[in-house]
């Protein structure tokens, strides 16, 4: 029998408000609060640099170049290099527990990456993993990232697919990275994709893989189940 969890889906939102609310839900979920949570939702124009991997030395425009195209810089408390989130790419965060034989960061990392292959063979894509680097390829282009936070066995942040994003912000910085190597969409490839379907989908194979079925909740109802009462926590509108 598959475990009860939330769902929260969202629109575009500040990536520093939804870092606020992923800490919150992190720390609820640590004291069994809430449920084990996905969020799913998209990004406005940012560029994240990781805590350990990530260097501004792979950030390759100006400060002007990111004014006029409205693309914020944040750090971040995830693991990975400088990454683009964006309109038109999917988010996943999951604030789960991992317990007993979960408790497994490689093969929790390893799980996520096979929600992003199962959904893009939904819509026959073939995509794999490469031994060398994290995320999700098409032959030799990215089509998802991964970059995940454990706090006290407890996940945050997740895994970013790109269905119709501006691949273009992708060339303002070293994406990951990985400088051989390049990027690519949902959309590239099949010229014309829909978004919802592949939230839909997304989720669902979430759910087998992890053996859990979420109920679709608001922000509003989080948050009074947390008692988190920041003025202004998130400004995106929920679905």
């Amino acid at each position: 029998m598959r475990r009860k969890g939330y769902c929260i889906e969202l629109e575009a939102c500040s990536y520093d408000e939804i870092l606020h609310l992923q800490e919150a839900l992190n720390r609820a979920r640590q004291l069994g609060v809430i449920p084990d949570t996905l969020l799913l939702l998209e990004h406005q124009p940012c560029f994240t640099i990781g805590r350990k991997k990530g260097s501004s030395n792979h950030l390759l425009v100006s400060q002007r170049v990111l004014d006029e195209q409205q693309i914020k810089v944040f750090e971040s408390n995830r693991g990975g290099d400088i990454t683009y989130h964006g309109p038109g790419q999917l988010i996943c965060y999951p604030i789960i527990g991992l317990t007993g034989v979960h408790k497994d960061v490689h093969a929790y990392a390893n799980k996520m990456e096979g929600v992003l292959i199962r959904t893009l063979a939904c819509f026959g894509i073939a995509a794999t993993r490469k031994k060398e680097y994290p995320g999700v390829w098409v032959e030799d282009q990215k089509i998802g990232a991964i970059g995940i936070a454990i706090r006290k066995w407890v996940t945050m942040h997740g895994v970013s697919l790109n269905v119709c994003p501006n691949l273009t912000h992708f060339s303002f910085i070293v994406p990951c990275g990985i400088t051989s190597l390049g990027v690519t969409s949902m959309s590239r490839i099949l010229e014309t994709i829909d978004s919802r379907a592949v939230r839909r989908q997304l989720r669902k194979q979430f759910e087998e893989l992890f053996e859990i079925q979420t109920e679709l909740v608001s922000v509003e109802r989080i948050k009074e189940m947390v008692h988190y009462a920041e003025t202004g926590m998130v400004s995106c509108s929920g679905t």
